[in-house]
């Protein structure tokens, strides 16, 4: 598939998270992510404030859910959602719960495998019980850990670090998140994960939860104008 560039609104207001909105899509990025931090300040509002003011494009809806699956995925789908986010460590009954309520309400499901201990494993899992996308998953708190990092060698722990396990277990597209520098990101098409996300600390300080950069904009349209052409190295170098 192309690449498609999602920004992470990472944001805990609704109009901060607007303008954000509005400079990504300006700079060419594909879908919204209304991220964790906003729904948990401004909650099915922040979905439809974004909704609102972008009616033709994809909003992610990063849920995290864990138990409640259907409902929450109804919620959020009647809101304006186009994609919500359930947990590979929820139980596969809320998975399927999901799944059930993403075919019955016309949205798609991405299946994050933060916290797994087998990351390859339950992305499989995932797939299996009907997942439309894998979000492979390094959390912040996970990345900043010393004892994780030792477990690295003293370093932060990267998707890199089990994505091209990830991307063999499975047959959906795969997006990988948490930590990834501008070139990095840039660079995961040419890794099999063409779902691009941008968020901490590419556009969004991972500390305070405010926008980066004074020059947004430009950094956004080079950095999505580079994923296409990763994207049309990897149509080109595919067999006919």
């Amino acid at each position: 598939m192309q690449p498609i560039v999602q920004v992470s609104l990472d944001l805990t207001s609704i109009e901060e998270a607007l303008d954000t909105a509005h400079t990504a899509v300006r700079a060419g990025v594909d879908w919204l992510e209304a991220g964790t931090p906003l729904i948990l300040a401004e909650g099915l509002h922040g979905v439809r404030a974004l909704r609102r003011e972008f009616p033709e494009h994809p909003i992610v809806a990063d849920l995290k859910t864990m138990d409640g699956g259907y409902l929450e995925a109804e919620m959020m789908a009647k809101a304006g959602a186009t994609h919500v986010v359930v947990m590979a460590r929820a139980h596969p009954a809320t998975i399927k719960q999901v799944v059930q309520a993403g075919r019955d309400f016309g949205i798609k499901v991405m299946g994050d495998d933060l916290g797994a201990d087998d990351k390859p494993a339950a992305s499989r899992m995932m797939q299996d019980l009907g997942v439309d996308y894998i979000v492979h998953h390094v959390g912040y708190d996970e990345r900043r850990d010393p004892e994780v990092q030792a477990a690295y060698g003293g370093r932060m722990p990267n998707p890199l670090d089990e994505l091209a396990s990830v991307v063999a277990a499975v047959d959906i597209p795969v997006q990988a998140v948490g930590g990834l520098s501008i070139e990095q990101a840039i660079s995961m098409p040419l890794h099999g994960a063409p779902l691009v996300v941008l968020g901490a600390p590419l556009v969004i300080d991972a500390d305070s939860f405010k926008t980066a950069s004074n020059d947004l904009e430009s950094v956004l349209r080079e950095i999505v104008q580079r994923v296409r052409e990763n994207g049309e190295k990897v149509t080109k170098t595919k067999p006919q």
